[in-house]
């Protein structure tokens, strides 16, 4: 496997990162997951805004985030990825410097990463639907920003596993926030209802997109709090992700969603998606 760091592409095992790195060490980075169809990369341009998004709200600097484009497409490439399914994953750290709570002073170069994988993906869990668990949110208040401090959610997914659920969808104040890695969505009375932006969720890719298609299908949607105690009169809940897409969620807590089936109009959300990354061209 080829990988790249810091302006080089090498076999993943001669890729070795300084232990004074500061992502290593204090979680100071960020990162991105961007799915390739055939070799295309989807939405790349979105995920890159995001990563400078994300970079820039850690005031990590000295890095040219539109070259990792270019980074992510060979790295599908050279690793003949593009027959099929495929992820690029990407990292940027602030680089290897002091153990110190305030950034290194002057600045130090960063770290970029940049690794592609074959991905199988989860086409029975898109067709019967996952179930979920809601637990209280525990992390900290800059969500919106794509760090690779993932402990909460960590502990979160694993619990979820202890309980027999597919994944963990949080609760902050009542209010429905996101999943482990994942956005959430409800129908409520007609209309498709997602957590509006704020500092305590991630601004989607995927999500944006199902809100295009949306639009472009008809269906009434809103960026609106979800209460928790709504979510027993939703028809139909969805989870979305890079790596989800437009998943169904078909129990949460036990409970049954809807029918306990896949409702109508994720179906329809899911199709438009597939049709949607049928088109790509190289």
């Amino acid at each position: 496997m080829i990988a790249y760091l810091n302006g080089h592409y090498l076999s993943q095992d001669q890729i070795h990162i300084s232990p004074d790195d500061r992502g290593f060490l204090l979680a100071d980075g960020a990162y991105e997951v961007i799915r390739a169809y055939r070799g295309h990369l989807f939405k790349l341009a979105a995920h890159l805004e995001r990563l400078a998004r994300s970079l820039h709200e850690l005031g990590i600097g000295g890095l040219d985030v539109t070259s990792l484009g270019q980074v992510a497409d060979r790295l599908v490439r050279d690793n003949g990825l593009t027959g099929g399914d495929a992820t690029v994953y990407i990292q940027v750290t602030r680089g290897a410097g002091p153990r110190s709570r305030p950034f290194p002073d002057p600045p130090i170069a960063p770290t970029a990463y940049g690794v592609a994988s074959a991905f199988a993906p989860p086409t029975e869990q898109q067709q019967a639907g996952i179930k979920i668990a809601l637990l209280p949110d525990i992390r900290w208040a800059r969500c919106d920003i794509k760090s690779i401090a993932l402990l909460p959610t960590v502990l979160a997914g694993q619990r979820a596993k202890e309980l027999g659920m597919d994944e963990a969808v949080f609760v902050r104040d009542g209010a429905i926030t996101e999943g482990t890695h994942t956005s959430f969505a409800a129908l409520l009375d007609g209309t498709l209802v997602t957590p509006p932006r704020s500092q305590y969720i991630l601004a989607g890719v995927t999500r944006l997109t199902v809100l295009e298609l949306c639009r472009e299908l008809g269906i009434p949607f809103e960026e609106f709090p979800i209460l928790e105690h709504w979510l027993g009169h939703a028809r139909e809940c969805m989870v979305l992700s890079t790596l989800l897409e437009v998943m169904p969620v078909v129990e949460i807590d036990g409970r049954s969603v809807g029918d306990g089936r896949p409702g109508p109009i994720t179906r329809l959300l899911q199709q438009a998606y597939v049709e949607l990354t049928s088109r790509l061209q190289r």
